[in-house]
């Protein structure tokens, strides 16, 4: 940190102007970088961009109306309802008519990128659904310190993105890893004499849940683990963001299951996503619950293969939101190896799961300790005193 405090020292030892953003920053309207069509194909070359999680939605082939940024012109695109934003470096379309691409204005003194960083700092999430970035984003102030001591900034805070972009990238090939050994570990031959069943077939008991009426108090909060259809995602249960009394197990249809049921979502956008209760714990009507015979399989080989099927069982949901029922997941087909290959099998996707998922070691722990360390340094740098008027 020794040169960035001498060039401080040096250029701005008395501290900084602060600018909104909307002095710094020109913005563009989307509407003719929209795509026409969302027939997508991973053959085609331009990505179609959102400024979410997503970020890339697929590839066009359209070629008219493409943004064409580069390493050397880049633009942030701004999503202008959720306030979320992306670096971008490459020709690209969009999907949405709410976004704004952003770029410095011309004599504003400051580096894009330096921008992009100070931009993350802004703890701001918009409470309406409404455009954004004129009436309000624009508005919020950045300090403007000189180039050289931009430039710096930047510098040590790409190398720690850099690093972090390494690690996902180990971590997206390890995932890919997985993927691929947990459907070599399931793919037995015909003659093979494997027996296939059902999950209804290898389960001691199959129930769903229910849910207590939201309109009584006294029916929430207390000390009985709930689960919902959101906490079921391809892992371990091991407590609840919400839990029920005892009057709202009595007057409901929610029940306990024993822990080590594998769990699994029937409804909407989680259909078909698994987990593993690791304690005792109630569920709402949109959980299948399986408690494994133990005599017949593993439950966590069990586990492994509704992820691996997940695709498929996803698929045979009906209505607007796909929704599975209890009757198409109890009648859904599981190889049924001997106990002891079912462990063999486990042991090897354990292992990955924990190097893929675990936080507590391992490649997410690593990535999750270089996010606070690049938040802790990022949030340091960019701050600075304000120069008195």
């Amino acid at each position: 940190m020794s040169r960035i405090d001498e060039l401080i020292q040096d250029l701005c030892p008395d501290g900084v102007e602060f600018k909104p953003l909307g002095e710094l920053l020109d913005y563009e309207q989307p509407a003719k970088y929209l795509v026409s069509s969302a027939r997508y194909d991973d053959s085609h070359k331009t990505p179609v961009l959102t400024a979410g999680q997503k970020f890339i939605l697929g590839y066009t082939d359209e070629t008219e109306g493409i943004y064409s940024a580069s390493s050397v012109d880049p633009v942030v695109i701004f999503d202008d309802f959720t306030t979320a934003f992306k670096w971008v470096e490459f020709r690209f379309k969009v999907k949405s008519s709410a976004m704004k691409m952003l770029s410095c204005r011309l004599g504003a003194g400051v580096s894009l990128r330096f921008v992009w960083y100070a931009m993350q700092t802004i703890a701001y999430r918009p409470q309406d659904h409404a455009r954004q970035w004129i009436g309000t984003y624009s508005k919020f102030r950045i300090p403007v310190p000189p180039l050289d001591v931009q430039r710096e900034i930047v510098r040590i805070l790409d190398q720690f993105t850099q690093l972090e972009a390494e690690l996902e990238a180990e971590l997206e090939a390890r995932r890919r890893q997985y993927d691929h050994y947990r459907h070599e570990a399931f793919s037995f031959s015909p003659d093979a004499g494997i027996r296939w069943s059902t999950l209804g077939a290898i389960s001691s008991h199959v129930s769903s849940g229910g849910t207590p009426s939201s309109g009584r108090d006294d029916y929430y909060g207390g000390g009985i683990p709930w689960v919902r259809t959101q906490e079921v995602d391809f892992g371990y249960i091991t407590s609840t963001g919400r839990s029920i009394t005892d009057a709202g197990l009595a007057n409901s249809s929610a029940k306990w299951i024993p822990a080590n049921c594998v769990i699994v979502a029937m409804y909407g956008a989680t259909a078909a996503k698994v987990a593993i209760n690791s304690i005792p714990v109630t569920t709402n009507q949109a959980c299948c619950n399986l408690d494994i015979d133990p005599n017949q399989a593993d439950f966590r080989f069990v586990f492994h293969w509704i992820s691996r099927e997940y695709g498929r069982l996803k698929s045979l949901g009906e209505g607007s939101q796909s929704n599975l029922n209890s009757k198409k997941v109890k009648e859904y087909r599981v190889p049924v190896p001997s106990l002891e290959d079912q462990r063999r099998i486990v042991a090897l996707l354990d292992n990955f799961d924990t190097l893929v998922n675990d936080l507590s070691i391992g490649i997410p722990a690593e990535l999750a300790a270089r996010r606070r360390q690049y938040e802790h340094y990022r949030d340091r740098l960019l701050t600075f005193k304000e120069l008195a008027a």
